[in-house]
């Protein structure tokens, strides 16, 4: 195989990648808008939702946000009465983010939903390729990581 072939495998595996992340990223974030959120909103309550009270930084770390922007997005959510902020008891330099009674109620609503959204927009792929596609990624995503 030419080194010419390789280049161009690779370039052809990043713009399908690109694409098929935009498209499935599509049905998500439509889904998200008729709640109301943006998904930077939708990702922090998700968090929440499945892991439980989190340090704001943290928050930020997982759904790949800056600070100043976990600071803004929080700063919404609390007007929207869907989560509150605590200060840590043991470092009060740590501020902790919690769903609110109704934040969670509005998450155990909507989840179900979203999550039928995402698994049709990847019903292009049998469930084994979909495990499949995921080691893949995550080797890839590792291997980029590694190199970068």
């Amino acid at each position: 195989m030419s080194e010419q072939s390789v280049r161009n495998d690779s370039l052809d595996l990043f713009v399908v990648l690109s694409r098929s992340y935009n498209w499935v990223m599509a049905h998500s974030n439509r889904n998200i808008r008729q709640y109301g959120l943006n998904p930077t909103e939708f990702g922090v309550l998700e968090v929440l939702f499945h892991k439980g009270p989190q340090p704001l930084q943290q928050i930020g770390e997982k759904i790949l946000i800056s600070s100043g922007n976990i600071t803004y997005v929080v700063d919404k959510l609390e007007k929207k009465q869907l989560l509150i902020r605590k200060p840590c008891s043991a470092d009060r330099r740590v501020i902790y983010a919690e769903l609110t009674e109704k934040g969670n109620q509005f998450l155990t609503t909507i989840f179900p939903s979203h999550q039928e959204v995402i698994e049709r927009a990847v019903s292009g792929l049998t469930l084994e390729e979909q495990r499949q596609a995921t080691e893949l990624l995550k080797k890839l995503g590792r291997a980029a990581q590694d190199s970068f």
